[in-house]
Order: C-alpha cells, then structure tokens, then sequence
C-alpha cells in the first residue's frame, strides 16, 4: 500500500496489490481523473491519459486552447457551469446569486491510517499500518471556500474510501446546495448497472440492466435510506459474474436521504455520483464553519462479485461495526412480536420465555406493548416507562425473571416516534417535524420527533438510559415505523430548513453514539419495519439489523441473496416465523424455514408453545445445529451459488478461513416431475483437501476432493429426477438442504 505524489508530472498514485487509483492536477489547477481499476505499475508520468480534442459545440477553458474542455475531462469532483454540462457533485449558491466555483489545486498531505469523520459513521483502522489516506485541498478564490478530498487505501481489497470537507475561509454565508460523497468520471460505459430495490416485505431485489447514455439513478427521499433503495450499486462489466471480471461497488455510510447516479454521456463517458440527494439540500456555511460530506466507499474487483461482497463483508464487519459485539457469535433468540401483538401479560411472556430456554433459546425480547398506555398502534410511543398494569414489576423486574431463567433479556424501542396521545406529545407538541400552516401527516398513527433538535434527542436518552441503567437489559431492537413528512423544524431559521433531512439523522447518529458508549455491551438491533433503513450508516453503531418484516423462507432467499452483495452475513437479522406466515400467509416447512434463517443472526418470532412435539425437537435440533455452526456461518466467507432471481434452486455457501469446513444451503421453490438430474458446483475449498459431507445430519458414503466439488460439482439429484413416489416424502414444494463439508 502506497501513496505517490510525482512534483514534476502532479500526479498521485494511490496503490495496493489489487488497486490502482491514478489522478493529477490538470492545467487549470482542477483535479482529473486518470485511471481506477487493477494495479498497475508505479511510474512518474501517465499524463497520456489526459486526453483532449476539439469538439463542436463545447466551451473551452482557456481561449487560445480549444481542446481543453471540461465537458469531455474526466474529473475528481466535477462542477456545472464552466465549460463542464454535466451534473456536478458540488453546487453553492453565494451571496450574489451565482453558483459558480472554481476550485484549484493548493497542496495535500499524507497521513498515515484513516481520519474519523466527526458526527459520522466511516470506516476506521485500529492500526495506522492498516491504511493510508490522501487529503488533497482545493480553493476556490472568489468565495475564499477550502474543499478538501479526503481518500484513504486500504493495505488489503480494492477499497478506497472517500468524503469531502468544506470550509468557509470568506466573510460571507454562503448555501451548499449540494455536496457529493462520491464523483468518479470512467472513460467508457460498457457497463451492466446494478441496483437493489424493492418495497416492505420485499426489500434489497436485484435488479439490472445495461448502461446507456442518459442517467440512471436510485435515490431517496424519505429521510431514510428506505425500503424501495438500497445506497449501493454495482457497475460490472458485461461478462463479469460471481467468479471473474471487473467490478466496481459504490456504498454509502449514510442512512438519510440519497443519490446514486450514473450519467452516461453522449460520447459515452460515464460519471458516478454518490452522497447526500441534493433535491432539498440546503446547508448555511457561516464564515468559518465546515460541513464533512458522509463517507463512501468503492470497492474495486477482477474476481466478480463474489470477490467484490467478500472484501465488503470483511471491512464492514471487521472495520465499520465496532464494540464488544463486533467479533462476537450472535445470541439465539426468542421475539414475542407475532407470537402476542399487544396482547400479553407478564405471566404469558414468562411462559413464552420457560419454553425457549427449554428449547436452548438464549435471549428473549419484548417488543412493542410495554411501556405507557400502549395497547395499539395509536398510543404510548414517547412515553418509555413502563405500564405496570402489565408489568406489575416493570421491565426491571420481568429483565430478573428472564435472567433468572438462565437467558437474556432483550427490549424494544420506537425512540424517534410519537404518537399524539402520549404524555410526551401532551407536554411538547411543538417537537415534531412540522411545516407551519400544513396538515401534520401520521403513518402508522404516530409522528416523527424533531431529532434535528438537542433537547429532543437529550429528553429521549434519558428515558432510555434510566431503562438501561436499572434493568439488565442485555439487546435493544430499534425500531422506525414511517417516513419523514412536511420536513420542517420550529427550532431553525427559513435559511436553514434545507439542513433538517440531514441534521435529523446525525440527531439518531447522536443518540446511538451516546447509548453504545454508556452501555457497550448491550446488542444493538436497528429495525425500521424491518429493512427500511438497511444501511452502512447503522451498521456502525448496530453491529446487526432487521433485514425485513417478511420472515417468509422463500420470500427470504431473494432478500437475503441481494443483502448479501455488500452487508456481512453477522449483520443480517434472520427469524423463524410461525405458519401460516403473517405477511404471506404462506405454509413453508419448519426445516426449510430454519434452513433459510440459518444464514444470519438466527432466532425464532413464535410461540413455542404452540408447537407440536415433534417440531419442538426439531427446534431444538436448529438451535443445537446454530450453536455449532454460527461461527463459521457468520464470520466466514460467503459465496453466492445459484440465484433466486433467475432459477428455481437458491443455493449459497460459507467456508472458514482454512477452508477445512463448509456449509452449503440449498432451496428449491417449486417441486418439478421427471426433472433433470442435477449438480451444484461449490466454491471456495481447497483443491487439495477431502471432504467428508454430511446432509440434513446424514453422512454421505464416499469422501470428495475440493477440486471435484468446484469442477464437476455436488450431486443434488432427489425424487423429481424421475417419477414422484407416492406415499414418500422424498423432496416437495418450498424444499431445502444443508450440507456440511469437513476436510
């Protein structure tokens, strides 16, 4: 890993044994863009890939040269309006009513490790030999503002991190109305853009198609990063797959409002944009006062996307979550949620919790229902104390009784809502976001509480702290059940309302970093009605998520597939539910729901009570089966095998670090007759090493090298491949398998 400034050619090369990131200092004193993609060799010179020629209709930057032009520059944070048509990645209205910048070249610095982003989640370094970081400072000399690039590589993977600083050196305000994580500018667009969208219950689907001139894009405007978008996309090229060929993903650690981008233009030049949506955006830079953009990080790859997702597992999981959880094994648990609504008592949560631990459950969760006058959904949220009509001892004395069970005992919060009829609302209407003049709309029959606001957050945190400091709590869910209307603060300025989007969620950023830094061995959960807010940004404080409300297997498989290509598989919540399935109504077998459920945090959302004999010893067998296995499932390297977005088998696996152990799921949606014999071809073992392999806990007879596995491939042949017996249960609809492979 290196970074290399050449004097004479003003060129940088930042560099690692998989990466290459070359730019320089163009003859107007901007920054450009040279190359991004495999290592290349160190030398002093490569401004022959600073190309210009004149083109009709474009406008030059000097007058006696009509080949510069920065409309066809590839560039490292492009501006509108002179010479470049492109949309830009920065735009400030000053006092004037001009837009324009000019932002040259005025020197940089090498540190050693990586800066943290104050007020903001960013990866980071526990050593400094971990990753090197450039921050180049650019001026623009009418406004006297600073802009500084912040980029940092990292020793190992194709992994550059980026962010931007603004500093206001004038005297006068000035309005940053839109200010970009992420601009890169790519010579061609021979590119397959990929994005993954979806709505409740359905979140993180893949979805691709090709590039083409004009722009594609995925966003959001809800004030969180949302259940339609992920902030993630992928452009690969056209022959690329999970194994081989050029990738690049671009993610955002933000969880607000967001812009991913690709412009194609019409010379097929493509530029990335990536950060905070501008629609909206206004942020008053005083004289003096800075604003640091959220961090994005691109991961550059030429062994596919498989090779991208491991180098993203590997550096959320490890160098984004933090905390005494980070490298922890995941608890089992037990939520109450579908097994009771709001309907129980203390004495009916006990019994749910004597029959988890009976099962081998370790932690049990309250979720909604507890505290205020909260018996629905038009109630209670605000008010976090809790209702001893329920609880006659309060949550410090049902935490003694799970704890004295032998588990833990879990809670669930909604801090950022409020519903009307609450004592909080009572006391302070005026701290939900509201536009003056407007009807306040409700979701979900409740308010969202203006975060962007201190005493807001600081009246949230000490109702929860009191919680936390009395009761063994050991796990919070996090809970957010609507989006951000009529996005306003009574607290701010007109000339300041384009800031509350922003300045709500460093609010929610500032409640956790105070809540994991009193309490850091309490298990976060983040949970917006499950994946609506799914995102890097948590992932720092949250070391786990909700990855949807739908606990369905099968609706599970293309989920967890599409949250598999950039979030670790230690982040990605995952339940058993009950059956029929509470938002499909669909029938789908004990051992292929655990099956499903297996490939994350694992736990159950039911009354074990309910269940019959025989499937409390199946839960049982899951429970013993996790226990054993969720290191490896959790830490180790995953590979995606067969898509639930283009066939009927869903097929992934995970390999431990010295490739001496495996576990391979394998799901069948649909059951077919008289079907082809089939094979899946495994990844990730050692050639050299053999297998022992085990099914649903039946051994294989005979032993499997690695390299036939991959090569030739397991044999997954059942009774489709012929006519179906009657009377035997030998495969059938919503199927599945787990293979165990031990060297």
């Amino acid at each position: 890993m290196s970074i290399l400034f050449y004097e004479k050619t003003k060129i940088f090369h930042l560099c690692n044994q998989e990466f290459s990131y070359i730019m320089m200092v163009l003859p107007n004193g901007h920054m450009g863009q040279l190359y991004c993609g495999a290592r290349v060799h160190e030398k002093e010179d490569f401004s022959y890939l600073f190309e210009r020629m004149h083109r009709p209709m474009t406008a030059c930057v000097f007058d006696e040269d009509d080949t510069f032009s920065l409309e066809h520059t590839r560039q490292e944070y492009g501006v509108y309006g002179t010479t470049d048509f492109r949309h830009p990645a920065v735009e400030i209205l000053q006092e004037n009513g001009s837009r324009l910048l000019d932002f040259k070249y005025q020197g940089h610095k090498i540190v050693a490790g990586k800066p943290s982003l104050p007020g903001l989640p960013a990866t980071y370094v526990e050593d400094d030999n971990e990753a090197e970081t450039l921050v180049v400072t650019l001026k623009d000399h009418v406004t006297d503002i600073s802009l500084e690039l912040l980029y940092t590589i990292f020793a190992k993977g194709g992994i550059l991190a980026r962010s931007a600083r603004f500093v206001n050196g004038g005297t006068q305000s000035v309005q940053l109305t839109r200010a970009m994580s992420f601009c890169l500018d790519l010579p061609d667009a021979e590119y397959e853009w990929m994005q993954f969208s979806g709505a409740w219950a359905r979140e993180r689907h893949l979805k691709v198609r090709r590039l083409e001139q004009g722009i594609q894009a995925v966003d959001s405007l809800r004030g969180n990063s949302s259940h339609e978008h992920n902030p993630f996309i992928v452009l690969k090229r056209p022959t690329a797959d999970e194994n081989q060929g050029e990738v690049m993903g671009f993610s955002l650690i933000y969880s607000g409002n967001f812009l991913a981008q690709a412009q194609v233009d019409t010379h097929d030049m493509t530029r990335v944009l990536l950060g905070i949506h501008p629609f909206g955006f206004s942020w008053k830079l005083e004289a003096r006062e800075e604003f640091v953009t959220p961090e994005a990080v691109m991961v550059y790859s030429k062994e596919g996307l498989g090779g991208m997702s491991r180098v993203y597992h590997k550096l959320y999981q490890k160098r984004l979550a933090r905390g005494y959880w980070r490298d922890k094994e995941r608890p089992i648990l037990n939520n109450n949620w579908e097994a009771t609504y709001f309907d129980f008592t203390q004495e009916r949560l006990v019994e749910l919790a004597k029959k988890a631990k009976e099962c081998g459950v370790e932690l049990f969760v309250l979720d909604d229902g507890w505290f205020g006058e909260r018996s629905s959904d038009f109630a209670g949220l605000g008010d976090w104390v809790a209702n001893t009509t329920r609880l006659p001892k309060g949550i410090t004395g049902l935490a003694e009784q799970i704890e004295a069970l032998g588990m833990k005992f879990g809670l669930w919060f909604e801090p950022e809502m409020v519903n009307q009829d609450s004592d909080l609302y009572r006391a302070h209407p005026d701290w939900i976001l509201k536009t003056p003049d407007r009807h306040a709309s409700l979701g979900r029959h409740q308010h969202v509480l203006d975060f962007s606001r201190r005493e807001v957050v600081d009246a949230i945190y000490k109702m929860m702290a009191k919680i936390l400091r009395e009761a063994k709590v050991s796990y919070i869910k996090w809970d957010m059940n609507r989006s951000i209307t009529e996005c306003y603060s009574s607290a701010y300025k007109a000339d300041r309302q384009g800031e509350i989007f922003h300045r709500y969620i460093l609010g929610v950023y500032d409640l956790y970093e105070r809540l994991t830094s009193e309490f850091p061995e309490v298990l976060f959960e983040s949970c917006a009605s499950g994946g609506g807010r799914f995102d890097p940004g948590l992932l720092y404080y949250a070391p786990q998520g909700w990855a949807s409300d739908d606990s369905d297997a099968i609706e599970r498989l293309k989920i967890q597939y599409g949250t598999s290509y950039v979030y670790p598989i230690s982040s990605i919540g995952s339940h058993v539910s009950v059956v029929p399935n509470h938002q499909v109504f669909r029938n789908t077998p004990l051992h292929t729901r655990a099956n499903v459920a297996y490939f994350g945090t694992f736990g159950y959302e039911l009354d074990l009570n309910k269940l019959t004999e025989e499937e409390v010893t199946q839960v049982k067998a899951q429970i013993s089966f996790m226990k054993e296995h969720r290191h490896l499932i959790q830490f180790g390297d995953f590979y995606r095998l067969s898509s639930p977005f283009e066939k009927n088998i869903t097929a992934w696996m995970v390999v431990s670090e010295d490739k001496t152990e495996a576990i391979v799921g394998w799901y069948k949606v649909l059951n077919g007759v008289n079907m082809p014999y089939s094979r899946l071809k495994l990844q990730g073992l050692s050639e050299d090493m053999v297998y022992q392999i085990t099914v649903d806990g039946q051994e294989l007879s005979g032993s499997y090298y690695g390299d036939e596995l991959m090569h030739i491939g397991l044999l997954t042949s059942d009774g489709s491949a012929g006519e179906l017996p009657h009377g035997v249960r030998m495969c059938g609809d919503f199927d599945s398998r787990i293979y165990v492979l031990k060297a």
